[in-house]
């Protein structure tokens, strides 16, 4: 009995330890580098959804974004989750656009007036990136510790499938 229970503990501490391996090698371990930028936020052009995550208009807002993007070499695609859905059912509204001008009546520019940023960069896996809410409040305790208020709105700019970084506009 002592010999099987000293396998079973043997084989989970094996598991444990390779599941953590490949967390770390996939970047789980990756800090969040914040710095403050002394520049306005970039201007963005795209389009507002406003719906259930669910929603196929959700999917063919980001598949019109990214075809947008593919026309614009050196353009990234941003977004802006002005209400984040707390479930399946619940209503989300989301600006998606690029840090380029789009001219066509079924886009908006978001212009930021704010002189100065803070910027999050992650990189790592994203099945292993830190969520959302906690760059947020990396981002909150780095303002805090500064003695800087932020606006509230948070600037996702996704670089690549494992380099995400988040704008955070300073408050004057």
């Amino acid at each position: 009995m002592a010999k099987k229970v000293f396998v079973i503990l043997l084989v989970l501490l094996f598991l444990g330890a390779s599941a953590y391996y490949v967390f770390v090698n996939l970047g789980g371990k990756n800090p969040i580098e914040i710095t403050w930028e002394q520049k306005t936020p970039p201007p963005l052009s795209g389009i507002y959804f406003i719906g259930i995550p669910q929603d196929e208009r959700l999917a063919e807002a980001f598949k019109e974004m990214e075809g947008q993007k593919n026309l614009r070499p050196g353009s990234s695609l941003h977004t802006i989750y002005e209400v984040e859905p707390a479930g399946k059912l619940d209503t989300m509204k989301v600006f998606i656009g690029l840090n380029q001008s789009l001219t066509g009546e079924n886009y908006e520019t978001r212009i930021f007036t704010e002189s100065s940023y803070l910027l999050a960069t992650i990189r790592g896996n994203k099945w292993v990136m830190p969520g959302p809410e906690t760059v947020k409040e990396e981002l909150k305790t780095y303002a805090d510790s500064a003695n800087l208020t932020l606006t509230g709105i948070f600037i996702d700019q996704i670089i690549s499938e494992s380099e995400v970084r988040v704008i955070a506009p300073i408050k004057e």
